[in-house]
């Protein structure tokens, strides 16, 4: 017996700009970091904004909202121990406290959907506030 469940409990769909502008982050270096958002009249998740390459991780950060949910990927380059450059994505979940409760259970409920359209994230990242995405906690995760 098949079973479907309801898109409430289901989440949201991706739209294909979302692959498109990560595929455009992870190969081509095009963007610094992609802010993804739903968008419940047309329900998917959609692209909010696209960081360039010389964009910083303030810049990034400055890009989520203190009041709403948002998923985001950053690319995130240093230098290791033995100087190689290297270049990590993370995924990050943005569910400030302060959100919507509707909106903390939309986004949750979508996650997993959009992480599986983004082959390629090495680390996932969930945060409630600004200290949990510190420039420091990415670089720990990092190395």
């Amino acid at each position: 017996m098949s079973f479907r469940m309801s898109s409430a409990s289901s989440g949201m769909g991706v739209a294909d700009e979302c692959k498109h502008a990560f595929l455009e982050l992870k190969r081509k270096k095009v963007h610094r970091y992609v802010v993804f958002k739903i968008d419940e009249k047309t329900k998917q998740v959609v692209v909010e904004k696209t960081g360039g390459p010389a964009e910083s991780y303030d810049d990034f950060t400055a890009a989520l909202p203190d009041n709403d949910c948002r998923y985001a990927v950053y690319d995130f380059d240093f230098v290791t121990n033995e100087n190689c450059q290297k270049s990590k994505i993370f995924f990050i979940a943005w569910s400030p406290d302060v959100s919507r409760i509707r909106a903390k259970m939309l986004y949750a409920t979508t996650k997993d959907r959009l992480r599986r359209e983004l082959d390629g994230v090495h680390y996932e990242v969930q945060a409630t506030d600004a200290t949990e995405i510190d420039i420091d906690v990415i670089k720990d995760r990092a190395n």
